[in-house]
Parts: C-alpha cells; sequence; structure tokens
C-alpha cells in the first residue's frame, strides 16, 4: 500500500514525501517528476502550449499507472484532486495525507517561484486562496488523514504523519515493533 500526499501546490508535498520514504526505507516517486519525464518538457511549458484539461488528461493517466504499480511514497500535483477519478483511484489505492497548508504560508515559500504555471498571475496570493477555498474540500474527501503543515518543522511533520499512520495501523509490516508480532502470555 502506497503513502500519498495531497496538498496545495508549495504545502511540502515534494519534500515531506521524499523525507517521509527515507525515514521508512520505501521508494519515494513524485508523480510531477514522472509527468516531466514523459512529456520532455517541463509541465509549465506544456501547460502554457496545451493548456490545462490536455495537462490533466496526461495527470489522469500517469496517476492511473503509479496507484496501481507504485509501492511507497508517492506526492501528488496540487490539482491531481480535481477529477473525481483520480479522488477515487488515490483514496481506494492508498492512505491520502492531506498536507493542509493556509494560502498565506504557501504564498511565503512560493512567492518567489516562477516554475509554478498557476501562480503566474498578478496577484498570486489571491489566485492561491482561490485555490484552496476550490480545492480543500476536494483534498478532505479524498485524505485518510489531515495534517496542518503551519510552520512545524520537517522533522515535526514527519512525526505527526508516522504516528497518525501507526495509531490507524497503516504503517508497512516491516515497521511494526517485535513486541506488536509478539503473542503474549495471556493468548
Amino acid at each position: 500500500m502506497s503513502i500519498i500526499l495531497v496538498g496545495l501546490p508549495g504545502s511540502g508535498k515534494s519534500t515531506i514525501g521524499r523525507q517521509l520514504g527515507r525515514r521508512l526505507s520505501l521508494p519515494f516517486v513524485d508523480s510531477d517528476h514522472v509527468i516531466e519525464q514523459r512529456l520532455g518538457c517541463a509541465i509549465r511549458e506544456f501547460f502554457n502550449r496545451e493548456g490545462e484539461e490536455r495537462f490533466r488528461d496526461i495527470e489522469e493517466g500517469i496517476l492511473d499507472d503509479l496507484t496501481l504499480r507504485h509501492q511507497g511514497v508517492l506526492s501528488t500535483g496540487g490539482g491531481s484532486v480535481l477529477r473525481a477519478v483520480n479522488r477515487e483511484r488515490l483514496k481506494e489505492r492508498g492512505r491520502v495525507v492531506y498536507l493542509r497548508s493556509k494560502p498565506e504560508e504557501v504564498y511565503r515559500r512560493l512567492r518567489h517561484d516562477v516554475n509554478r504555471p498557476l501562480l503566474q498571475v498578478n496577484d498570486p496570493l489571491q489566485r492561491l486562496r482561490s485555490l484552496y477555498e476550490a480545492r480543500d474540500p476536494l483534498y478532505r474527501e479524498t485524505a485518510h488523514f489531515v495534517v496542518d503543515t503551519g510552520r512545524p518543522s520537517v522533522a515535526t511533520l514527519l512525526n505527526m504523519i508516522v504516528m497518525q499512520l501507526e495509531v490507524a495501523g497503516d504503517l508497512p509490516l516491516k515497521f511494526k515493533t517485535a513486541s506488536d508480532s509478539t503473542p503474549s502470555s495471556t493468548d
């Protein structure tokens, strides 16, 4: 079973995903990087040339493939939840963690980033607020767990995610402690 991260662009999905994969000794994949490899160009370039709808078609196919084949940690693009079929597949095929970030937090992190096509507008903070308003309910619908990113360190966020997965019994078997699998004397 995969651990799938969803959230706004800039909410930390790639950073947290990479670290979570290391911590759990699981392979990490960023769906946006897979998309760029298959397209042979940057998402921004494709977005500008072909439009958002065509990009979402490609994203849907790649997410379908990744959720069927990848066993590990998967970070998704910020708009991966826009299509109902993606939301259903993500929720059915993995444990989805929504990294919830306020638009102001994301803006602080991304205000100088020119590689995010949806933020190349006159008022990126307002754009993030609009994205949050539209997507927050979709992220919540898809997620098994919600983690507020706020200002905690990456290590703190990792601990929060691992703890939620552990309490829910969703960590891979190799991470269970020896006492979890040893029958007690009262059995």
